[in-house]
């Protein structure tokens, strides 16, 4: 098993381990005065391969043996899936999050894709130069200070 991939099976069963037992058995050994405290745990609709965190720490992405990657916001949103070639083993991320890099081992392939997340605005109400219905909106955020 790849370094990357006991990393998160290693990861996945930590999370799986109750707060209560795990530092109860820490305290009864007298081994360790390690604290624990599980931060979320997400139920994954195929099994999980890999996973990425964008440095960020704000996107979350979860290849699975359903040939997908899941796309999550750190709150446990999903924001959308990414179908991938079958045999896509392992996946990583650019450091700004904007690729997706993945390892195909069936036909020994690196694939590497642009990362973009499309996000609607709701401008209504606000002023407007040009066309009501344009079928693109820039929208411009500015601040004086």
């Amino acid at each position: 098993m790849k370094y990357k991939q006991c990393l998160a099976a290693c990861a996945i069963l930590m999370l799986s381990f109750s707060t209560s037992s795990a530092l109860a058995a820490a305290n009864a050994s007298g081994q360790s005065k390690v604290q624990l405290q599980v931060e979320k745990t997400w139920k994954l609709p195929a099994k999980p391969l890999d996973i990425v965190y964008s440095l960020d720490g704000k996107k979350v992405f979860i290849l699975t043996d359903q040939n997908e990657v899941l796309v999550y916001q750190a709150d446990g949103a999903l924001l959308g899936k990414i179908d991938v070639e079958k045999g896509v083993s392992a996946i990583d991320i650019a450091p700004r999050g904007e690729k997706l890099f993945l390892i195909n081992q069936k036909n020994n392939s690196f694939t590497d894709l642009s990362v973009d997340f499309v996000v609607s605005i709701d401008v209504t109400g606000s002023p407007y130069v040009g066309q009501e219905n344009a079928p693109v909106t820039i929208a411009v955020f500015t601040d004086f200070e």
